[in-house]
């Protein structure tokens, strides 16, 4: 599974927008996802900000990729087993059949016209929040050549996957929670390929990459596991010691000072965060994709997205209204939530996936902004839904009568 973190996990300095409509919080209900009560219009796509001007066809081909993992699946089962508002997989596969037959722009505003209601989500505290990711190319090598002299680091054998808290099994049959970076870092790694130390750090806080050799190959490192401590920000550590300014804190500044400080200082920065990456290496596949993400399906730029699994299901459509400099100010889109991350929590947050390389990492790194999120749900599916609402908030149902 590909493990993302928004970069804004990562940097302190970066730009916050406002979304021109700000997002509504919702009644207290019970229930992680909060939809609007009985009474709130849904279906409407003209209500959908910039709906009209959206490109679609992007989506349209994520959302094909999701379908192969819905159409292997059992029909009766849940499309989610957290998210049981979403319905089952059966319900999803007449959306599928029809989205392959998508071919153009038109067919598909009129497929998701036809198929798919839109509803709202709204968080309990008000609190919304969409962030960039991509996947970052760095330059290899095969065997150790300075400056590229950190491993990228393979999968160890003494690696016993444990949930979130893998296990070392020690020479003398003994199991012991895994060691820190700092102790990895001494003991040494199996590596897949060579780069340069700081560029093996930043790998491993986005999760995957492209590794680029001199002979013109390309190689991808996919996140394979961790070792189950928790993430700690370096660039919180270098803001509160002095080393660097809140203006420093982006990946570029925080690479510049590992470059101006020195190994023994830049290692004694990455040490601050004990989470460590292992990785598998792959081929590189269509190279207009991005790595595989947590549904088991390559992700595409800007039509992917990262959400909160414990709230909604991975494959569905949404529509995001939201602001960054990276997607040219104000921004409307829609996105299929094929990717989770331990920095995405909440209703409505999600990470949005740019692509690959420097200008993709420099779009995404504007991205932190408030906004507003629609989920699309097959129209039987909502009805449901909403008819399902309507029943629980009507009077007589085990609320106190209203006062005289």
């Amino acid at each position: 599974m590909l493990r993302t973190l928004a970069i804004a996990f990562l940097s302190l300095a970066l730009v916050s927008c406002q979304s021109t409509q700000a997002p509504r919080s919702a009644p207290s209900q019970a229930g992680p996802v909060l939809l609007p009560p009985p009474g709130v219009a849904s279906g409407a796509y003209g209500d959908l900000p910039g709906w009209s001007g959206v490109s679609l066809m992007d989506s349209v081909q994520a959302f094909q990729r999701s379908c192969t993992k819905l159409q292997a699946r059992p029909k009766n089962a849940e499309l989610s087993a957290k998210a049981t508002w979403a319905g089952q997989v059966g319900e999803w596969l007449p959306a599928c059949a029809a989205m392959a037959r998508v071919r153009d722009e038109a067919g598909a505003r009129a497929a998701y016209q036809s198929l798919f209601t839109p509803i709202e989500a709204l968080s309990p505290d008000g609190n919304s929040r969409f962030t960039g990711y991509f996947e970052p190319t760095y330059e290899a090598r095969r065997t150790p050549v300075p400056p590229f002299t950190e491993p990228v680091p393979a999968v160890p054998a003494d690696l016993i996957p444990n949930g979130a808290s893998p296990l070392q099994r020690l020479p003398d049959g003994r199991t012991r929670p895994y060691p820190s970076r700092e102790e990895i870092s001494r003991a040494g790694v199996t590596p897949i390929a060579y780069a340069h130390p700081s560029d093996v750090f930043f790998l491993q806080i986005q999760g995957s990459g492209r590794l680029t050799f001199p002979d013109g190959s390309t190689t991808r490192a996919v996140y394979a596991a961790h070792n189950g401590h928790k993430f700690k920000s370096t660039a919180n550590w270098l803001i509160e010691t002095g080393r660097i300014t809140r203006g420093q804190a982006s990946m570029q500044g925080i690479r510049a000072w590992m470059d101006r400080a020195g190994p023994a200082e830049a290692r004694l920065a990455m040490n601050q965060n004990p989470r460590y990456v292992f990785f598998r290496a792959e081929p590189e596949g269509d190279p207009t994709l991005g790595p595989v993400g947590a549904q088991g399906v390559p992700l595409t730029p800007l039509a992917s997205m990262a959400v909160d699994t414990d709230i909604q299901p991975l494959g569905m459509p949404m529509f995001v209204e939201t602001s960054a400099p990276g997607l040219g100010g104000h921004w409307s889109g829609l996105l299929i939530s094929q990717d989770t991350g331990g920095a995405i929590k909440g209703a409505v947050r999600g990470d949005l996936y740019f692509g690959t390389g420097t200008d993709a990492g420099s779009r995404a790194g504007t991205m932190n902004a408030p906004g507003r999120l629609w989920v699309l749900l097959p129209r039987a599916v909502a009805d449901r839904l909403l008819r399902n609402m309507m029943v629980s908030e009507a009077p007589g149902l085990g609320d106190p009568p209203a006062a005289p």
